[in-house]
């Protein structure tokens, strides 16, 4: 069996543990046994462990499992499309609008239920407010001297600046709406539920089958723009279909969640140590990890701190991502003495 066939069944397989393991962890016990049955369809058990294990914990880690998978797979697609190792979903501003917009729906009060039964007004406000970024970058990024990867990013910065001075001046003049700011902007998985499964899941849908697309044309790129124009690849166009997508799902994850940092940093570059290969494969590998990823960093959220109190998922992820950052830059730094 090859190496890379051994990681992907060893990939597949943490799927099912994960999921399992993710119904288990909380302060509110239920035996294994129950809780497999449970998650089988089985019928008899206590009405209390089927409404944890079902409406507490399973949606739960299913949403974690998605945005894991959607902002590793967005991580990809924006290293390829940028050429930059060190690129991110949230390159583009997408998390700074996302944060502004749920900043703003915290701060007026908007905290009730859309026309949807379940679903809050501030994942809804997060989620305009990312894609409000994403076309601020990209008409910056045309405006800047087209949509080339150097202004692209620049336009990026600029705009997530901007916006994270907004949501510090919106805090400041909304000092009872703070505390909840920034615990949302933390991230977290927390209270979510099905209605917020369903509010990712066309996002991530979309922009998985966009970049999925274009990922032949990820790998030309990476040969430098002005050898995919002689083989055909309109670079600009396909760099902007590409970040759009990724940042669309990008944006929706931190809609649902908050800003979850560093997965869409390091996932990428762990699928690439250790299967190499293509876009689409790195694609495959990435969500894969990354969806796992975050379901096991939002079980340590919830079982580290005693008396059933939850640490902010975001904090675990950048725990974890900090340092391989830092060991990133030391390599670049290192590669180019």
């Amino acid at each position: 069996m090859s190496h890379n066939r051994l990681f992907t069944l060893l990939l597949i397989a943490a799927v099912p543990v994960s999921v399992l393991a993710g119904c288990l962890a909380g302060a509110y016990p239920v035996p294994w046994r129950a809780v497999v049955g449970i998650l089988g369809g089985g019928e008899g058990y206590d009405a209390r462990w089927v409404t944890v294990v079902v409406e507490m914990r399973l949606y739960r880690v299913v949403l974690a499992w998605l945005v894991g998978a959607g902002l590793a797979m967005s991580g990809v697609a924006f290293q390829g499309a940028l050429r930059n190792p060190l690129a991110e979903p949230f390159t583009l501003g997408v998390s700074g609008g996302a944060a502004f917009g749920a900043a703003v729906a915290i701060g007026l009060g908007w905290t009730g239920t859309w026309m949807i039964p379940g679903m809050s007004i501030v994942p809804l406000c997060a989620l305009a407010g990312a894609l409000l970024a994403l076309g601020a970058a990209l008409t910056l990024g045309r405006g800047a001297g087209g949509a080339s990867r150097e202004t692209l990013v620049l336009a990026g910065i600029v705009v997530s600046a901007f916006l994270s001075a907004c949501i510090s001046l919106f805090k400041a003049l909304n000092e009872e709406s703070a505390a909840s700011i920034v615990f949302w902007i933390m991230g977290g998985f927390q209270g979510r539920g099905l209605a917020d499964v369903w509010l990712y899941l066309p996002w991530f849908g979309l922009g998985t089958c966009v970049v999925w697309r274009y990922s032949r044309e990820l790998d030309v790129l990476s040969l430098g723009d002005a050898q995919a124009v002689q083989l055909g690849v309109s670079a600009s166009r396909v760099r902007v279909a590409v970040l759009a997508a990724a940042s669309c799902m990008a944006g929706a994850a931190v809609s649902v969640c908050g800003v979850v940092g560093f997965v869409g940093l390091a996932v990428p570059h762990l699928a690439r140590l250790a299967f190499g290969g293509s876009s689409r494969g790195l694609l495959a590998w990435s969500g894969l990890l990354g969806g796992t990823l975050v379901v096991w960093s939002d079980i340590a959220a919830r079982t580290i701190l005693p008396g059933g109190a939850e640490l902010p998922v975001g904090v675990v992820t950048a725990l974890l991502g900090g340092p391989f950052f830092l060991f990133l830059l030391r390599g670049k730094a290192g590669g180019g003495t």
